[in-house]
């Protein structure tokens, strides 16, 4: 957490007031994040404008003409929009201060997310070693029951892992791979290859279709998640499994039960997905 939805509804959320504006300053509080903060950063953003924001897989790409701000969320961060005299707080860690009197502020209790420069100059963003091995966008063209099926030919994990590798498919956390595995009726416990490409014509679907549902509900907000406007996002209110241990199934009503797979909790129902 941030997932994919939730990154997608911040970029979103942030773009009527970043694109085509000048960047004022920045100001970096803390530096000791995931990988530390360049001390260089303000100097570099300084007086630059947001060309555009896009996404690749969970990271945000700030488009500033002379570079792009590369930024992660971590696991407790939030990215989101305050007016630039508002005072921060213990956790909030970077400020971008725009030229229309409002600041995008990072707050990351945690600090296991990220603010890098990656200058013009050094070549295309994509080939950043964030960037460069990720496997395809769950909502682009190129994610297909083929495709996935030709990831998963010589992957003998469990199947639920493995949608959870960036390398196969980007974004699909934790709590959208337990979602999607249920609508698609495939137990987290399957290995991966054993999937026939009919079974991947299906999660590939599903997939794109839960990411596409939660990224209209705003997100889910399970613990720090609000988006760029402070608003929680709703889509947990539609959660089939994750989370519903001990509940029962409201497709079957068998109980929902929950196994831990890569230290992360798996929710499935054991008769709706085979």
């Amino acid at each position: 957490m941030p997932e994919l939805p939730e990154v997608e509804t911040t970029r979103r959320g942030l773009l009527a007031a970043m694109e085509g504006v000048r960047i004022e300053h920045a100001v970096v509080r803390e530096r000791r994040m995931r990988q530390p903060i360049s001390s260089a950063l303000p100097a570099c953003v300084a007086g630059l404008t947001v060309r555009a924001l896009h996404r690749r897989a969970k990271y945000l790409l700030i488009d500033c003409g002379g570079g792009t701000l590369i930024v992660h969320l971590g696991m407790s961060g939030r990215l989101w929009l305050v007016d630039s005299n508002t005072p921060p707080e213990k956790h909030d860690h970077f400020d971008l201060v725009l030229a229309n009197g409002k600041t995008v502020r990072l707050r990351d209790p945690r600090r296991f997310g990220c603010v890098l420069w990656h200058p013009s100059h050094g070549g295309d963003v994509m080939q950043h070693k964030l960037l460069a091995s990720l496997g395809p966008e769950p909502l682009s063209d190129d994610f297909t029951g083929a495709a996935l099926y030709n990831a998963l030919r010589k992957r003998g994990s469990a199947i639920k892992l493995v949608i959870m590798d960036s390398h196969v498919v980007v974004g699909v956390g934790n709590i959208y791979a337990s979602e999607a595995l249920f609508r698609a009726g495939i137990s987290p416990r399957i290995a991966a290859r054993r999937l026939t490409r009919a079974r991947c014509d299906v999660l590939a679907g599903v997939i794109r279709e839960t990411l596409s549902e939660a990224i209209i509900a705003g997100g889910s907000s399970i613990r720090d998640y609000v988006g760029s406007d402070g608003m929680t996002g709703n889509f947990q209110s539609n959660f089939a499994v994750y989370g519903r241990d001990g509940e029962p199934c409201r497709a079957c009503g068998t109980t929902i039960k929950c196994l831990v797979q890569g230290q992360r909790s798996t929710f499935y129902c054991s008769v709706c997905q085979r």
